[in-house]
């Protein structure tokens, strides 16, 4: 992991420190409440539906067990949720025939004690947190070099990469250094603090894309060319929200040195020619789609002047790249292959006579590693009863001491809203197994049905149609089979709450999106979405299915769905045909009329 410079380190408290002077003065009377939104926006405090929340950056998605523990301690001790509020507004709500969908055991469990919420994009937030308590969070998440700088407003974000970064097999190079770099590059640059919209950037190494660099306004794909140098492959212009857009490729190949020019290439020129009139047709995908060739050309002409007329400035030096990267060296582990291979055979053969879960979780949640000593666990953070991505202050805390007996410290938020162990040892993982089945990680559900991605939605954001939550208990409830599950194989559910796609539905396999209809929630079905990675194949935008559901018929819907995939589905030696490839073989009409049938028959049971 990087480790943070004593600049590095007095500048977050720095921030910190400044960050309390204007809430004071806000609490004061001194700093009116408009001149306080944008500051504390810019340090990642949002007010949603019920309570402020907080969202702490996690760059590149690598996190500390120190650092898990603080925010633990945060969950903990500053979380504080509200169930007389919610429950209130829920009955307002509900009188009005607003939402006639009852709150599920994920919100429950989310009002009983204090969580972080890990997202899509590999951030922490929290839901309750009091502003008036906001300054002593900030000086906590100081302390082991955490903050929530440009987690909001039209900036640059958090720059988001491979969870498998530095250790996948398919690895062209390692993207955090550059990660990194970009992150220092960005971080309060004066230029690109007030952009035409939000900027977000997504970095992958890898063969395979488990960064989604398509659906981002930048998507950087390490590469090496004929000669074998290193470089990237420029995406721009991708996307989701209410106008769902894949990046184009900009440039094929750039050396990789020359990286922060060209993104100061492309940043200025979206800043200069972004839309700025209308709040929807402000992001860079509207400005790639409007102008294409011609923004490639303003690119390019501007990359010259930055290279030619400014002596490019921002181009890395191997000194630069050796400092950072030296803070991203594998820790020296190896295992007794010898001694693991027996351990996992015996605990296979009492697993095939007892429970079959653990041979289930090597298959689903076990991957390979650049060491042949180590291996890749994701502890699953999708279980029953509880909000996908959501962990309490007591599961941070067993993450926390997993990531130290087994991870030589680290563990890593991915995209899926899980968390991974990246330096595993082969022949502990009997042991980690066992542990993380009694925290409740264990679930061998990896990009199975239940892994599925969901926004907070109505229950808790201010912007949402419809709930999300709910609908994940509910299609979980009826998947819980695990036998079932493994049948169907590997299918990607997202859900969203609204047409801003925090639930990522547009790159579903499966796709729900919450709609306001009359005042009420309705839900309509995408199919044949792509995020790009190796399980999906090439990244698409789901196709919406007929009209739209209520919430009662979602889960039917659903479910008539998977049970067109399996009459549809071929064989394939001893495995089934996935879900997505049949879907693209056979096309979208056979899985429309299944799910338009579920509304014919609940109208000739009426």
């Amino acid at each position: 992991m990087y480790q943070y410079t004593e600049f590095d380190r007095q500048f977050v408290k720095a921030r910190a420190h400044q960050y309390r002077d204007q809430l004071t003065r806000w609490q004061a009377g001194q700093l009116p409440e408009d001149e306080f939104r944008p500051l504390r926006l810019q340090n990642g405090w949002y007010v949603q539906r019920y309570a402020p929340m907080l969202r702490v950056a996690v760059p590149y998605g690598e996190l500390s067990s120190a650092q898990l523990r603080v925010l633990a301690t945060i969950a903990r001790d500053y979380d504080q949720p509200n169930a007389a509020l919610f429950e209130g507004a829920q009955a307002a709500q509900d009188k009005l025939g607003a939402i006639p969908l009852k709150s599920g055991a994920s919100v429950n469990s989310r009002l009983t004690s204090g969580y972080a919420h890990f997202t899509t994009r590999q951030n922490i937030q929290y839901n309750w947190i009091p502003l008036d308590k906001s300054a002593d969070v900030m000086d906590l998440l100081a302390s082991v070099d955490m903050h929530g700088i440009q987690t909001s407003g039209n900036c640059i974000r958090n720059i988001t990469s491979d969870e498998r970064a530095g250790i996948a097999v398919d690895e062209v190079g390692d993207p955090r250094p550059y990660a990194e770099i970009m992150r220092q590059w960005s971080t309060l640059h004066p230029e690109f603090a007030f952009l035409p919209r939000k900027f977000k950037i997504a970095i992958t190494g890898a063969r395979e894309d488990r960064a989604a660099t398509a659906w981002h306004d930048v998507g950087l794909h390490l590469i090496r060319n004929e000669d074998g140098a290193l470089g990237f492959k420029v995406l721009v212009g991708g996307g989701m929200g209410r106008t769902p857009v894949l990046a184009t490729t900009i440039r094929e190949f750039l050396p990789a040195m020359q990286i922060l020019n060209y993104l100061e290439a492309v940043v200025r020129a979206y800043n200069r020619f972004g839309r700025r009139d209308n709040i929807y047709k402000a992001r860079i995908k509207i400005l790639v789609k409007a102008e294409g060739q011609n923004f490639i050309d303003q690119v390019e002409a501007e990359y010259q002047d930055i290279v030619e007329l400014d002596g490019a400035p921002h181009t890395i030096t191997q000194a630069e790249l050796d400092r950072v990267s030296a803070s991203f060296v594998a820790p020296a582990l190896t295992c007794n292959r010898s001694d693991a291979e027996t351990k996992i055979a015996n605990v296979l053969r009492a697993a095939a006579e007892d429970d079959v879960e653990f041979s289930r979780w090597l298959q689903q949640n076990v991957a390979p590693h650049q060491n042949p000593d180590l291996r890749i666990v994701t502890l699953s953070f999708k279980r029953l009863g509880q909000a996908p991505g959501d962990a309490t202050a007591q599961q941070l805390g067993v993450a926390a001491d997993l990531a130290d007996q087994f991870s030589a410290g680290e563990a890593r938020v991915t995209h899926d809203q899980n968390l991974v162990l990246p330096w595993v040892r082969c022949d502990q993982l009997p042991d980690l197994w066992k542990a993380a089945r009694k925290a409740g990680f264990a679930r061998p559900n990896i990009r199975l049905l239940t892994d599925m991605i969901a926004c907070p939605g109505g229950d808790f954001c201010s912007l949402a149609n419809a709930r999300s939550l709910p609908l994940t208990d509910a299609i979980s409830q009826r998947y819980q089979d695990l036998d079932e599950l493994h049948d169907l194989g590997e299918i990607d559910l997202h859900i969203s709450g609204c047409i801003n796609s925090c639930g990522h539905h547009h790159s579903g396999h499966i796709g729900i999106l919450g709609v306001d209809k009359d005042g009420k929630e309705w839900y309509q079905i995408t199919l044949g979405g792509s995020d790009g990675s190796a399980l999906s194949g090439a990244p698409a935008t789901g196709k919406v299915v007929g009209p739209s559901f209520s919430a009662a018929e979602v889960p039917e819907v659903i479910e008539a769905i998977l049970d067109a995939y399996r009459d549809l589905r071929l064989d394939i030696g001893d495995k089934h045909e996935t879900f997505i490839a049949t879907l693209r073989r056979v096309g979208a009409d056979p899985f429309k009329a299944a799910a338009n049938a579920v509304r014919v028959g609940a109208a000739q049971a009426v």
